[in-house]
């Protein structure tokens, strides 16, 4: 029976044109890249007006697939590198995936080194 690999998914919500920021970081800490999709906040910090006209703040929503033993280092720098930290920057939380299909690129790697490896 194969051992499955359990990947994680980090969802980053930030400002519009702050995307590559997050895609960077992700990069950085070992992410192969991300999905952005584009939207628009109704938070606390999305109450802006301009000449009492409201503002329908953009946001950006990144997407990472991440193998579940990364998901740590890229969550600490994407914290880091979008000062997720700080109010109003944005936000991230990460989702368990309990399946997937279409990245056997990643598959391919794994049997590729478990290869190398017996022959060693």
């Amino acid at each position: 029976m194969k051992t499955p690999i359990l990947y994680d998914l980090i969802v980053t919500v930030i400002n519009k044109g702050h995307s590559e920021k997050v895609i960077e970081a992700t990069k950085k800490a070992g992410a192969e890249g991300g999905t952005i999709i584009y939207g628009r906040g109704t938070g606390i910090h999305e109450q802006a007006k301009l000449l009492s006209i409201a503002i329908e703040p953009e946001k950006e929503l990144i997407l990472t697939l991440i193998d579940r033993d990364k998901t740590d280092a890229v969550l600490e720098t994407i914290l880091v590198e979008a000062e997720l930290n700080k109010p109003g920057k944005g936000i991230a939380f990460v989702l368990e995936v309990e399946r997937t299909i279409g990245i056997n690129h990643i598959v391919n790697k794994i049997v590729n080194n478990k290869e190398e490896n017996q022959q060693n």
